[in-house]
């Protein structure tokens, strides 16, 4: 594509600034790994850190010895983009030099929101646990409060509590609060209209949420019926078998991160809760889970869902639900939705290594000191060719640990 640049006796600089997006997530992603920030990585590298281990209790002074299972989550370096561009000798001599800084920055502000926009996609593809419908949205303190109440309730790290939610409710929210609360209390709320902290938590906003398009069950607003279930080696159920699909032979009926969640008062069948992951002891948590594949429906509209986590009624130490599921319980799956997250303990974890040298072109690596993000430029030119280019980019990896989170759900 050719350049289109003005000429220097026509051109000066106006001094616009640029159209910022929000950049909460690369800000506040634990990025501790440092042995990434001072190593020259490569697409694939990959970092292991441990969790807490899980254990059960006996009812008795007599020990029953168990073993110990060292859980583990990785965090691997699989993304890169660039931003490259290229003038003429001429273009560069006459026109393009005196403004480098500025079309750099441009390169960079476009590379940050990718970066960005792929870290926000842990919101979808992390939480197994999620609050709201999708459909009137999260627009008040109450329900704020009601997500954190439930975030707690299943077991939470008590400090560094984030909420990442769409930029677009926060006036609303706030003016729940003003009719809510005396006004001496709302006055900071109101001459801000941000939301900062409440309910010891940090709230930030962003543009840049992923929104989750659903399989046409949750389009259409299905209610599945349980047939059967599939189970792992341990008696997990890692699969169930539902009819009342929407349509026979579907190749839509789910798709890959669809959320479902268990319904309350059915009949002949009892609430199914999840336990405390800490305890195993029964919550006020509806059971819900992600899809893990696209699944279709069956001539006999029925469709096999993958998912996660694997769902364990057995007693053990993996046991994370209050009953076993059998068939007659039903499920509700969300529509298409914009996704946001609640998070404790800096379970989001980001990975932006320094890049080699790209010889025998000169080359600058930028690394900041406190979050370990780090970008390359280099730039030369083509032998013979009157093309200069210049290349800013970045190779990145993240992943957000699913118990330490829970997905916030708001309107397409």
């Amino acid at each position: 594509m050719a350049n289109i640049l003005q000429s220097v006796q026509t051109y000066q600089d106006s001094a616009l600034a640029y159209l910022q997006n929000y950049s909460c997530f690369i800000s506040t992603a634990n990025t501790k790994f440092k042995n990434f920030d001072k190593l020259e990585a490569q697409l694939g590298s990959t970092v292991g850190f441990d969790l807490p281990t899980r254990y059960t209790t006996t009812n008795s002074l007599v020990a029953n010895f168990q073993g110990t299972e060292q859980r583990v989550h990785t965090l691997t370096i699989d993304k890169a983009e660039n931003v490259a561009i290229n003038f003429s000798a001429q273009e560069f001599i006459l026109q393009a030099r005196d403004y480098m800084e500025r079309f750099g920055k441009g390169a960079i502000e476009e590379l940050a929101t990718s970066v960005e926009s792929d870290v926000a996609l842990n919101c979808e593809t992390g939480p197994y646990r999620f609050y709201g419908d999708a459909a009137a949205g999260l627009n008040t303190y109450l329900e704020l409060a009601e997500a954190l109440s439930l975030f707690r309730n299943f077991g939470a790290v008590q400090t560094d509590t984030k909420g990442y939610i769409d930029d677009t409710v926060v006036p609303a929210i706030i003016n729940s609060g003003l009719a809510q609360f005396a006004p001496d209390r709302a006055n900071k709320d109101a001459m801000s209209w941000e939301l900062g902290n409440f309910s010891r938590s940090t709230w930030y906003q962003s543009n840049l949420l992923p929104v989750h398009t659903a399989g046409s069950e949750g389009i259409n607003s299905t209610t599945l019926t349980v047939v059967s279930t599939g189970l792992d080696a341990n008696g997990a159920v890692t699969s169930i078998v539902f009819s009342g699909a929407n349509a026979a032979s579907d190749a839509d009926s789910v798709k890959l991160y669809d959320r479902f969640s268990f319904d309350d008062s059915v009949a002949g069948q009892a609430n199914i809760r999840f336990l405390t992951f800490v305890g195993h002891k029964k919550s006020k948590n509806a059971v819900q889970f992600r899809a893990t594949a696209d699944a279709a429906s069956t001539a006999g509209q029925e469709v096999t869902v993958s998912l996660y986590p694997p769902l364990q009624a057995a007693a053990g130490r993996d046991q994370n639900i209050s009953r076993t599921i059998v068939a007659g319980m039903q499920c509700s799956v969300l529509p298409t939705h914009r996704v946001g997250m609640i998070t404790s303990g800096n379970p989001l974890f980001l990975g932006m290594p320094r890049l080699p040298e790209e010889v025998p072109f000169p080359t600058a690596n930028k690394t900041d000191p406190d979050t370990g993000v780090s970008m390359r430029m280099y730039y030369g030119s083509l032998f013979g060719q009157d093309s200069r280019g210049m290349i800013h980019d970045c190779i990145w990896g993240s992943t957000v640990v699913p118990e330490y989170s829970m997905a916030l759900i708001f309107p397409e």
